[in-house]
């Protein structure tokens, strides 16, 4: 059974075709290092709020550009995204009989070029943000203080109720392409690369060779501009080019970080950090930034940070710990993402309304 089934994950030394282990694996790539650099953001945000607070606020858009320009590098240079290039792969145009023996210095032809562009970036982009929109409409929808009006509470409670099946058709449409994939009756593991107009294949000896060439040329010879025009043009180019090149050397050595903080983080390893972490607890933190117009502590024990009335429907903030009136802090929270005393990074999710023995 073995015998018959090792064409489903294996290739042939001729088959420029790759296995299915490797599609995922570059697929898996991109995907582990979203999170890891969300969470160096947070930490970042967390240690000093005032100086890198904005990383966490806007790290969807400040990842999405330096993933624009990391795709558009490779795409360029190496005719692949990022994880495929790390993995030894590179896109041809669908249907082009020469794109087999094209060398992927050459780049992909301008309509694929842009279209793989879009799709790499956009796509998750555009996904990310549909799953935090969802996320708040089900935590306003659970906790808002002002009900909306019944025309927009209908919308959006159909709009929830149907999000769970759209999401189930998209992820479906993947797993078939995949399937498919696995069995030989498509070209493309994924409907992204259908859309491009482009599929996978293996990078060839003579690529390899021709991209060492290009990189050695490119470092020795540099011809000099004339013109202000030409220098400024040069200079862009130059950042551009030193930009997305630190961010693959710095990729690239962070996907063997990656597998680190995997086995750091590991059930096995729990026990390990447990005894790691067994500290005295910390006193409370104190304000970081007086000037800021943040509220200070009251000495009142009972009196609201933010309204300076004495609390009611006391919350907590499991970031700081912190009270305050649930509307108070609610509302706080959801304009600013963070904590009116410390500043640490807060979300919606991280209030604890506290009740007392008697209520």
């Amino acid at each position: 059974m073995a015998e018959h089934g090792a064409h489903l994950t294996a290739a042939s030394a001729s088959d420029d075709r790759p296995s299915v282990f490797e599609v995922v694996a570059q697929d898996s790539l991109m995907s582990a290092l979203r999170p890891a650099l969300q969470h160096v953001a947070k930490v970042l945000a967390e240690s000093n709020p005032g100086r890198y607070g904005f990383l966490w606020r806007w790290f969807d858009e400040i990842y999405t550009l330096l993933d624009l320009l990391l795709q558009q590098h490779f795409l360029s240079q190496f005719s692949a995204s990022f994880s495929e290039n790390f993995y030894g792969l590179k896109r041809i145009a669908v249907g082009d009989s020469k794109g087999l023996h094209q060398l992927a210095s050459a780049g992909l032809p301008k309509k694929e070029h842009w279209k793989s562009v879009l799709l790499l970036v956009l796509i998750p982009y555009l996904k990310t943000k549909l799953e935090k929109l969802v996320s708040s409409l089900r935590e306003e929808d659970e906790y808002a203080i002002h009900p909306p009006s019944s025309s927009w509470k209908r919308f959006y409670r159909a709009f929830l109720a149907a999000y769970p099946f759209v999401n189930m058709a998209w992820e479906g449409w993947f797993l078939s392409q995949q399937l498919c994939y696995i069995l030989g009756k498509a070209q493309h593991h994924s409907p992204l690369l259908a859309l491009a107009g482009v599929r996978l294949v293996r990078l060839t000896a003579e690529d390899i060779q021709v991209l060492e060439q290009k990189l050695a040329a490119a470092t020795a010879s540099q011809q000099p501009a004339h013109s202000i025009k030409e220098q400024v043009q040069s200079a862009v180019k130059k950042a551009l080019g030193c930009v997305a090149l630190s961010l693959s050397t710095s990729l690239s050595v962070g996907v063997f970080f990656l597998q680190f903080l995997d086995w750091w983080y590991s059930s096995e390893n729990q026990e390990t950090i447990k005894s790691l972490t067994a500290l005295p607890t910390p006193p409370p933190p104190v304000h970081l930034d007086h000037g800021t117009g943040s509220p200070l502590v009251p000495k009142l024990k009972t009196v609201c940070p933010l309204c300076r009335k004495i609390r009611a429907n006391d919350t907590v903030l499991s970031t700081s710990g912190f009270v305050f009136c649930y509307r108070c802090v609610y509302t706080y929270v959801k304009s600013h993402q963070r904590c009116p005393i410390t500043g640490y990074a807060t979300e919606l999710q991280h209030l604890v309304k506290l009740y007392s023995p008697e209520s």
